[in-house]
């Protein structure tokens, strides 16, 4: 499955150890960032991670793209609720995409746990019937 990762500068650290506490599970599966957050994610864990621009220069929207396409199957979007950015909509832009096309989506550190550990349960496989 292909699973789009990004985080706002200060949830980044946050992102570095979600992916290695959970590379066992990311291994097997394609992943795609933001530049920042897929140069921080590649080092920690050591797997190819595509990477887009950074978020406020347009990698926000290049995900949207994939999203809009449906060649992205899960969202990990560590967002910082507490300090608005300049580019929210963008941000929102992706949010409203997942919900448009049914693509999970993990705002915060507990949900992306959880979808984490679905996915390696096979409770996402659905998502292989929709790309059809």
């Amino acid at each position: 499955m292909n699973i789009a990762l990004m985080a706002h500068d200060n949830k980044k650290k946050l992102m570095e150890n979600l992916c290695i506490a959970y590379r066992h599970i990311l291994s097997r599966h394609h992943l795609y960032a933001t530049g920042t957050t897929g140069q921080i994610v590649e080092e920690a864990i050591g797997l190819p991670v595509h990477k887009y621009l950074a978020g406020h220069l347009g990698g926000e929207q290049q995900l949207g793209a994939q999203i809009a396409h449906n060649d992205i199957d899960l969202v990990i979007f560590l967002r910082d609720p507490l300090h608005q950015k300049h580019y929210e909509p963008d941000i929102y832009s992706v949010m409203r995409l997942c919900d448009v096309h049914n693509i999970p989506l993990a705002s915060n550190l507990a949900t992306a746990e959880a979808l984490l550990l679905a996915l390696d349960r096979g409770d996402l496989d659905w998502r292989n019937i929709v790309k059809r």
